[in-house]
Order: structure tokens, then C-alpha cells, then sequence
């Protein structure tokens, strides 16, 4: 029998806090899950051809980690600031802080430290790494106290939050990323998370003006339709990316359009499992847990690796 869902506060039964520790809690609400997201950090790296560069890939890698903290943070602001509402949610009332394992006042001061640790890393690291990484925090900050709540806006705010990821992993590795890669990294994170929001939407059905109020000015047909501008968009500004001439001349192939059908089919695979299977609501938990979709990905990055860097690949093309 399907269950009904939570309408008010005073329905809603008790959530009773698990016995964990407090490291555990606080663990646990910085979402370590998601932080297969900052991995973006690194497409700078293979792009620009730096992958066997030592510093480079050090420099990648703290990226990611100043990144994860940086999320982190705003994970923890975003749950305290939403912790009633999440209380009515059917999945995020599990969360530590809504179900009173993490008080609100000790998520807020390792926030304001985890703030501090990452953003001296970031500018210790290079400074125009911080200004990225500070660009990155006050946009997300601004998301979770209003920007969310605002149609459209909300979703674009994610999506430029990604782009500020890529932007922060190239700065730290210093190559000029490509405009092509930053246009795909916006297109993708907007079709993730217009789809969430339909996720969002459907799952929570009446009760969807409750948890968010932006909520209550999308719907499925509406979300439909903007996902459908972004996959095209998406797909046309990759298949274009593979075959621009400054791309041909980087890597010394046109080959690249070769991996044209990974994406296809990650994109067409990840609608299936949002109107099909009722997914999206967690893409980063989607990603990890559906085995078609991890393979897609995985193949596609051994296909990139082996046309632009195996031995065998085509020797460059002369520019011009």
C-alpha cells in the first residue's frame, strides 16, 4: 500500500536522531556523496594537457579538495536555514540536522571553520584560485538564502556554480579553458538540475509548495519542455566543441566526435530513469548507483584518453 504523503508539521511524526557520533553527524552533512561533482576541477588537466605534469595534477587535486570543503559549507548553512522544511520531507528529514542528531549551532561553527580552512588553501594555492573559490562560495551563499526560492534563477545558479568549479581547476593548473568546455559544463549542470527539479516536483506531488516555494512555479510540462532546450543544447554544443578547428589543432585529431555516442546515450539514459524510473532527485547518487549510466561515463573517458593521448593517435595536424 502506498503511503500518504506529509502535508503539515503537526502530521508529521517525530524523527528520531540515530545513535552516531557527532563526527559521523557532521560527516554525513557535509554529503560526501556529492562530491563526485567537484570532479569537474580536473577536466582542465585532461583538456589541457597537463596530465603527466606533477604540479599540475597536485594543484588539481587540492582544487578538488578546497572545493569539496567549500560545498560542504554551504550544505551545512543550506540544512540549518531549511531544517523545518526538511523535517516534512520524506528523505531529507533523515538528515542530521533535521533529525536533531547535529544541533544547528555546531553545523554553523564548523562552517565558519571549514570557510576559513578552505579559502586560505585556495589563496596559499594561488590567488586567483581564492577569487574563483570566494566567487563560488557567495554565489552558492546567495542560493541558499534567496536565489533558490526564485524560479529559473535557482537552477541557474547550480549550473554557474559547476562552471565556477571548472573555471577555479583550470586557473589552479594555468591553461586558458577552453570557452567550448565552460558553455558544456553551464548546458550539462542546467539539464541536471532542471531535471532534479522535475524529480522534485513529481515526487512530492501537493506538497511540493511546502518544501520550496519555487517549486510551486515550475511544472512537469513547463520542466519538460526547458529539458528538452538543454539536452539539445548540450548535445550540439559538444558534437561542435569535437570538431572546432582550435580543438582539431590542440589535440591533433578530429577523432574526438568519435565519442559522440557516450553522451547521446548518457543523456538519453538519464531522462529514461527521470520520467521512467522516477530518478534525478540525487543525480550524484544516480550516477553512482546506476551501472549503464557509470559505464557510459567511464567508457567515454577511456575513449577521450585513447584517441587524444594514445600512442598510436593521429599525429598532430598542422594548424591553419
Amino acid at each position: 500500500m502506498a503511503r500518504s504523503p506529509v502535508s503539515s508539521s503537526t502530521s508529521a511524526p517525530a524523527v528520531r536522531p540515530r545513535d552516531r557520533s557527532l563526527a559521523v553527524a557532521l560527516l554525513l552533512s557535509l554529503r560526501p556523496h556529492q562530491w563526485t561533482k567537484n570532479l569537474i576541477v580536473f577536466a582542465a588537466l585532461v583538456f589541457g594537457e597537463r596530465r603527466l605534469d606533477g604540479a599540475a595534477i597536485l594543484a588539481a587535486g587540492i582544487t578538488f579538495a578546497i572545493f569539496c570543503g567549500l560545498s560542504g559549507v554551504v550544505y551545512l548553512i543550506n540544512d540549518v536555514r531549511d531544517r523545518d522544511a526538511d523535517r516534512l520531507h520524506p528523505v531529507k528529514r533523515r538528515r542530521p540536522i533535521a533529525s536533531g542528531a547535529l544541533a544547528p549551532g555546531t553545523a554553523l561553527i564548523a562552517a565558519a571553520g571549514l570557510t576559513v580552512l578552505s579559502l586560505t588553501a585556495a589563496f596559499v594555492l594561488s590567488p586567483a584560485v581564492g577569487v574563483v573559490a570566494t566567487m563560488y562560495l557567495v554565489l552558492l551563499g546567495l542560493y541558499s538564502t534567496s536565489l533558490k526560492h526564485i524560479v529559473i534563477l535557482d537552477v541557474l545558479t547550480i549550473a554557474f556554480g559547476f562552471v565556477l568549479r571548472a573555471w577555479a581547476g583550470a586557473v589552479a593548473v594555468e591553461v586558458v579553458m577552453s570557452h567550448w568546455l565552460l558553455l558544456l559544463t553551464l548546458l550539462l549542470a542546467l539539464f541536471i538540475g532542471l531535471s532534479k527539479r522535475r524529480a522534485e516536483l513529481v515526487s512530492l506531488a501537493d506538497d511540493a509548495r511546502e518544501h520550496r516555494r519555487s517549486l510551486a512555479e515550475y511544472s512537469p510540462y513547463l520542466l519538460d519542455q526547458m529539458i528538452s532546450v538543454a539536452t539539445a543544447s548540450t548535445l550540439l554544443a559538444y558534437a561542435l566543441y569535437t570538431i572546432d578547428v582550435q580543438t582539431v589543432a590542440r589535440f591533433g585529431t578530429d577523432r574526438l566526435l568519435w565519442t559522440f555516442p557516450f553522451p547521446l546515450y548518457g543523456v538519453l539514459r538519464y531522462l529514461y530513469l527521470v520520467h521512467q524510473r522516477e530518478g534525478g532527485g540525487d543525480p550524484a547518487e544516480l550516477l553512482l548507483t546506476d551501472r549503464p549510466l557509470l559505464a557510459c561515463v567511464g567508457l567515454w573517458g577511456v575513449a577521450v584518453l585513447l584517441i587524444v593521448y594514445a600512442p598510436w593517435a593521429t599525429p598532430p595536424l598542422p594548424a591553419g
